[in-house]
């Protein structure tokens, strides 16, 4: 039973612009705790250090007069220090959360429109910071294999992080459904331990898709790029530029920034004979006319395998065999969002909920524990410099479309699917050549 490939869809609604946000919309409620989180003063710190002082002169002044034993006037006075030392730690733990805000700010070149805005992305970003706080004392008792951390995503609105992302229906595929034929498993191939295409010159740095749903874009062209380097040596950026603008008509159907297909891409390429390079048509971020030039061709493809239902020695065997493969995932948990590190698992994903592309470029075992390395488009400052390892699990289906050499090029896409998020899951897409 073949398997379908399942993309992208881009999120049907885009997320209204800051400027239009009103107090209605957002629906933010500060606490009178959270509206003293946005100032401290430094009167407010005299006054308890004066405070905290008078208090402890007291204590001994009236030691003389007292007749308790020494034991008593000992708990008196540490209850003194111990309720004024509470709460000047409360104190500092909020200002560190408010040099922490700034800091963060500045550090990612974060401005807002207004105060309004600003208390609404510091409501996300305390919010955040505390989920990490968290995530650490579980990751600290061993009951977590991943960490998170504080990135440039951490201010982000809903909305604004489902932008990041794209879900396109597996029926809407039709045409990357008709043009493909069944991929052979190489015969006594041998599949190694671990991999890693990084290591070996077959993938470029890792780029910031911005608030532009191309994940699809990015992860096509990731596929394209290890084959080409396969074929002729050359590691050369290709434009995601060139899909966004030019797969948004028939028979393609991408959506731009709202979403799209790695396979639609795949075909493009093959139908008009190449894709320019990074270099003459650079990322814009946001959906144009299509420019593409000839001239500055740097990749062509042809043809599709998929295949069939497949274990996850199928799948090891194609990473391992055809290079960096483009794949599906559910990137919808706030986990994702906030990764450092680690091996990534989580149980609630869904391979039904795939809503991310990105791009598997090896996989490898820590500690016991089996791991593919995923390249995504959320910049260096995501993840481990731009990377996160998923935990490996059961395959269920795969899938291989195939490519011939054209022009000194050979690129290959596949389509693998496993069992949950925190593995591959479907919508991969693979080049190798035959």
């Amino acid at each position: 039973m073949k398997v379908l490939i399942v993309f992208c869809l881009a999120i049907s609604t885009l997320a209204r612009g800051l400027s239009h946000v009103h107090h209605q919309n957002v629906k933010v409620k500060w606490t009178e705790f959270q509206e003293w989180q946005l100032v401290t003063s430094a009167k407010e710190d005299n006054e308890l250090i004066e405070e905290t002082s008078e208090s402890v002169e007291n204590a001994i002044e009236s030691d003389d007069k007292d007749q308790s034993t020494d034991s008593t006037k000992s708990s008196k006075l540490d209850s003194i220090l111990f309720k004024n030392n509470k709460r000047e730690n409360l104190r500092k733990l909020i200002r560190h959360d408010h040099i922490n805000w700034e800091a963060y700010k500045e550090m990612h070149g974060k401005v807002y429109t207004n105060k309004f805005e600003d208390n609404v992305r510091l409501k996300i970003f305390l919010k955040a910071q505390q989920t990490i706080r968290e995530h650490k004392k579980a990751y600290g008792r061993g009951e977590k294999y991943f960490y998170l951390g504080l990135n440039h995503l951490s201010d982000l609105l809903p909305e604004e992080y489902r932008r990041l992302n794209c879900y396109l229906p597996a029926s809407a595929d039709s045409l990357a459904n008709d043009n493909y034929t069944t991929f052979l498993t190489p015969l006594n191939a041998n599949i190694p331990r671990s991999v890693d295409w990084r290591q070996k010159g077959y993938v470029t740095q890792v780029k910031n898709q911005g608030q532009c749903g191309s994940c699809w874009a990015f992860s096509a062209t990731g596929a394209l790029e290890g084959q080409n380097k396969r074929k002729t040596g050359r590691l050369v950026p290709l434009s995601k530029q060139n899909l966004v603008d030019c797969t948004r008509v028939k028979p393609y159907g991408n959506l731009g920034c709202k979403g799209g297909w790695a396979a639609q891409s795949f075909q493009y390429v093959k139908d008009n004979r190449g894709i320019d390079t990074e270099s003459s048509y650079p990322y814009e971020g946001k959906d144009s006319q299509c420019r593409f030039k000839r001239q500055f061709v740097g990749a062509v493809a042809n043809g599709f395998v998929r295949i069939k239902k497949a274990d996850e020695g199928q799948q090891q065997n194609a990473v391992t065999t055809v290079g960096p493969v483009s794949v599906g995932i559910d990137a919808s948990h706030k986990s994702f969002g906030q990764y450092k590190g680690g091996i990534y698992y989580q149980p609630r994903c869904e391979a039904r909920k795939i809503n991310h592309e990105v791009l598997a470029v090896g996989y490898g075992r820590e500690n016991g524990k089996d791991y593919w390395i995923v390249k995504n488009s959320w910049s260096p400052n995501w993840g481990e410099k731009g990377y996160i390892r998923m935990a490996r699990t059961e395959v269920t289906t795969a899938v291989l479309p195939r490519q011939r050499a054209t022009r000194s090029f050979s690129d290959f896409m596949s389509d693998i699917s496993t069992s949950a998020c925190a593995t591959l899951l479907k919508g991969a897409t693979v080049g190798f050549t035959i």
